[in-house]
């Protein structure tokens, strides 16, 4: 019987045949373990020389690290180990002998690592991590169906910037200039103005020289819009997501999170609902915890953050920051025209930023003097002034970022770690 590590619960007491890679071996003189690993999980393998061929165990002794195989044997429960099963090999067959494998089980400095992602991945940690972002994904078009939302894929290719930045990649579109899409959002107002709820999930790029921790050049992003959603339904909406992603991620990937060594006890704790403090409030906490140098209108940056953060012990939305820091799209706040609807979720534990969201500008007149004022050509978004100009109404959405948020839930450093392959300010290989 062929079968895969992970159903290997449903043949306890039977005897299976597993693809799979070695990932690591230990031995003595009458015993093998064979640290075996198919993708969709990890086993070990035990061979134990007096009770198979001797051809056997010599492959035992003799297999190199990520030899593929087809491996025999009899699966049984095992308390010791973090899986809850093992395999009492008794048969080996290579297919493919792998000589001089680079990542070894000894220490290797982050380039290195890097310049060997496509390999990297293989391990358990990786493997860990890819699981986690998987299953936040998974649980994000769970929950976007079951609240009545639709999947809209806006292009990755536009002639303007969203938020009219400069760190934009640009490329020849024919005769035309084009950009690659550094959001989603304005498409997708015109989605909800088509199907009330909506949401995309793409990639996004952003030509920022920046080498933190927080940023890649190319990451993923899911972003919501509702038609009819005003400021606290969008709050709403952003509460009840993040909770079922975390929820799911605790239930589903409670193996994972034990591998990386997460405290999922602090991630049991991020109930919704979520505090909140204005941008007017937190301005002045953080002057009372020494912040001196920031005066009102300046944005935060990570210090400022994780200082906000560090006073819940949940995510926390900042909300209602000056009208000057935020793209020109956002509505106003009704009785200040100094500060917009909007807000940001900022994760515990140093994380940053998660979602950024926004009630829209629904009035035509006031987006065309808004678009004005930041120096943006009208005829370029006489298409999204048209939303306003047939049938407008309140509406609101946010975005995601992905990788960001798989760090934070699986306790990885890096973002560069929750993506397959990331893009760096100085990275474009593998």
């Amino acid at each position: 019987m062929k079968t895969t590590i992970s159903q290997v619960s449903q043949y306890v007491g039977q005897e299976v045949t597993i693809g799979a890679w070695l990932a690591g071996k230990r031995s003595s003189g009458k015993i093998a373990f064979l640290q075996l690993r198919d993708g969709t999980g990890f086993i070990q393998g035990v061979v134990v020389k007096a009770e198979v061929e001797e051809e056997v165990f010599k492959k035992a002794k003799s297999i190199t690290q990520e030899t593929s195989l087809y491996v025999t044997g009899i699966i049984r429960e095992d308390e010791r180990s973090p899986f809850g099963y093992e395999m009492g090999v008794t048969g080996i067959e290579v297919i493919h002998e792998a000589v001089d494998y680079p990542i070894t089980p000894k220490e290797h400095g982050t380039e290195f690592l890097m310049d060997h992602r496509h390999l990297w991945l293989r391990s358990k940690r990786q493997h860990a991590v890819m699981k986690i972002r998987n299953e936040i994904i998974r649980a994000t078009y769970e929950f976007f169906n079951k609240e009545g939302f639709v999947k809209v894929d806006p292009p990755i290719l536009t002639g303007s910037a969203p938020e009219g930045t400069t760190e934009l990649f640009h490329t020849k579109y024919f005769e035309e200039n084009a950009y690659l899409s550094q959001s989603g959002q304005l498409y997708m107002e015109a989605a909800a103005m088509a199907l009330g709820k909506v949401f995309s999930f793409g990639p996004t790029f952003r030509a920022e020289k920046s080498k933190t921790r927080r940023h890649l050049i190319e990451f993923w992003m899911i972003e919501p819009e509702m038609a009819f959603y005003e400021f606290e339904d969008n709050l709403k909406v952003q509460e009840d997501y993040v909770a079922f992603i975390i929820r799911n991620v605790l239930e589903n990937c409670a193996l994972e999170l034990k591998v990386l060594g997460r405290d999922t006890s602090k991630l049991e704790k991020m109930q919704a609902p979520f505090p909140r403090i204005t941008y007017d409030d937190a301005l002045a906490l953080l002057h009372k915890q020494g912040f001196t140098d920031i005066e009102w209108g300046d944005d935060f940056g990570a210090p400022h953050e994780t200082a906000i953060a560090e006073t819940y012990d949940k995510p926390v939305f900042i909300t209602h920051y000056p009208t000057s820091l935020k793209p020109f799209y956002m509505q106003p706040h009704p009785e200040r025209e100094d500060i917009v609807l909007c807000a940001d979720l900022i994760a515990p534990e140093g994380y940053g930023e998660i979602i950024g969201g926004s009630e829209r500008i629904h009035d035509a007149e006031l987006l065309k003097s808004r678009i004005e004022e930041h120096g943006l050509e009208i005829s370029t978004y006489q298409w999204y002034d048209d939303l306003r100009q047939y049938g407008s109404v309140p509406h609101s959405g946010f975005g995601l970022g992905l990788e960001r948020t798989v760090a934070w839930l699986s306790g990885v450093e890096h973002v560069r770690e929750t993506i397959p392959f990331p893009r760096l300010l100085n990275r474009l290989y593998p």
